[in-house]
């Protein structure tokens, strides 16, 4: 006698008992995460806003069992003033080194355990002992950007313009071409230190007289340019309005993605100039407001896994400090030198240094004098 079949389960049977599967992973996750909440396992992070992939946030929660709680900044001025408004309770920041200059000299910082960050290891020493953290006291280097050039290849190749050099948003032998298609920076450090460049200075250089040069040198360009921006110009150069910009790196690569992915018929490229540029380490910090400093610890280390690391700048296009990192890079990102810069272009490239108070408000003087001119 043959074995009896069993009878195939009904369909409608079936996909009730996946609905009710799905319900109960969901279900599962959601106590979880009000677990951690409950036991106060929550990582508190104070963050640049897409500053971390989603999937790294997933794995890092079902790594420590723990949630991740983000608040953002949209530069480090608002991080800075939150701060000073008394906004406390971060377990984790990540500011650019010119802010941690601030913070370190407030003492708001908790010094690192590196006993407990054996990956920092992983970090390219050219990215450590910088001159806002001697010896890394209080920093781990998380990622970078340069500040530099984007623009549409077609366009700027049948004009004739270089795009190697900051004269191309500054010389009106070459603005006049591209006039009303053209945005800076509304960085007061950042358009002044492309200036400082150009004219051969140190993006840190303090002295009146300089500063003097970059503000009438800027002022004269000032015609030329469509807008100053510090985040229109990605779409603005995807969909061709833009055909120069001076920006970041990683928004540079955004563009030039986002136009390629909507079968633009040309391409955004991006150069650092020949004078040198703005070098932006990006660092995590422990702020002494912080309540979980060993899951903080976790998350640094974390972060300084190869592969952890390697999300963000797959994601972004963000320039990454760890070596570790490099292997799970996509090649088209790890071959661009605009985002990976060689020894010779590395050695023109500074970090930007914090201003006392008095050049800050000469700066913020000057640059008020540039927008009313």
């Amino acid at each position: 006698m043959k074995p009896q079949r069993r009878s195939p389960m009904p369909l409608v049977s079936l996909l009730f008992l996946l609905a009710w599967l799905v319900l109960l992973s969901a279900g599962c996750a959601k106590r979880d995460q009000n677990t951690a909440r409950a036991t106060g396992n929550v990582l508190h992070l104070f963050n640049w806003n897409n500053y971390i992939a989603p999937e790294t946030v997933d794995r890092f929660e079902e790594f420590c069992n723990c949630e991740l709680a983000q608040d953002y900044y949209s530069d480090n001025e608002e991080m800075l003033a939150k701060l000073a408004a008394g906004a406390a309770g971060y377990d984790l920041i990540v500011p650019t080194g010119n802010a941690m200059d601030t913070l370190i000299r407030q003492g708001a910082l908790r010094p690192l355990d590196k006993s407990l960050l054996p990956n920092l290891r992983n970090i390219n020493p050219a990215y450590l002992d910088t001159a806002f953290d001697p010896g890394n006291k209080y920093s781990v280097p998380y990622a970078y950007t340069l500040t530099l050039l984007g623009f549409n290849q077609e366009k700027i190749k049948e004009l004739g313009l270089p795009t190697d050099t900051w004269a191309i948003i500054f010389e009106p032998k070459y603005l006049e071409k591209i006039k009303g298609r053209v945005t800076v920076l509304d960085s007061q450090r950042e358009l002044m230190a492309a200036a400082l460049k150009y004219l051969g200075y140190s993006v840190n250089d303090a002295d009146e007289k300089h500063w003097k040069e970059a503000a009438d040198l800027i002022v004269r360009a000032k015609p030329y340019w469509a807008a100053f921006s510090n985040t229109s110009y990605i779409k603005e150069l995807a969909v061709g309005n833009l055909w120069l910009a001076h920006g970041y790196s990683n928004d540079m690569f955004q563009a030039a993605l986002d136009a390629k992915r909507t079968g633009r018929r040309f391409k955004i490229g991006y150069s650092t100039p020949k004078e040198g540029a703005v070098l932006a380490l990006d660092s995590m910090v422990l702020p002494q407001s912080g309540n979980r400093p060993g899951l903080a610890h976790q998350f640094m280390n974390f972060m300084l896994d190869g592969k952890n690391s390697a999300e963000l700048t797959n994601l972004i296009g963000s320039g990454n400090p760890n070596t570790d990192a490099m292997q799970y890079i996509r090649p088209e990102i790890a071959d661009n030198e605009a985002i990976f810069p060689d020894t010779e272009t590395l050695s023109r490239l500074e970090m930007l240094h914090d201003l006392d108070r008095r050049q800050r408000r000469r700066l913020s003087r000057l640059w008020t004098e540039i927008k009313l001119r």
